[in-house]
């Protein structure tokens, strides 16, 4: 396994410790689904930061196009974690935590490649 591969589940575990955090704090005051946003939004920071500076150092982008880049990745990947999100928690009733942790672990595998091979392309 490569350190960039290490990096990235290290960075991405970081991340979803954080988006998990939020939600766990949040859910509490608002729906499932929009603490489930707000995590993403926290921990979008951790993950950039930590990708640019650590999964990706030797990227041939900019800040400002691997920001662009990564924006429409994490995106995507918010996208498929919310979808499969409420499949679990509305549509199988599983418990909102265990539901948010394999939307994450779902939603992984496509942001590694989207930013591997177009956010922070080598």
């Amino acid at each position: 396994m490569s350190a960039s591969s290490l990096w990235f589940l290290g960075v991405g575990g970081a991340a979803a410790l954080t988006h998990m955090a939020v939600f766990a704090l949040a859910q509490a005051w608002m729906w499932p689904e929009l603490a489930n946003a707000l995590g993403f939004c926290i921990a979008f920071f951790v993950s950039f930061s930590g990708h640019r500076l650590l999964s990706f150092k030797d990227a041939a982008t900019s800040v400002v196009t691997s920001l662009g880049r990564f924006a429409v990745t994490a995106l995507a990947g918010f996208a498929s974690n919310e979808i499969v999100f409420v499949l679990l928690l509305r549509g199988l009733g599983w418990p909102s935590l265990l539901a948010l942790f394999v939307a994450l672990v779902f939603a992984a595998g496509q942001t590694f490649v989207l930013s591997r091979f177009w956010a922070f392309r080598r």
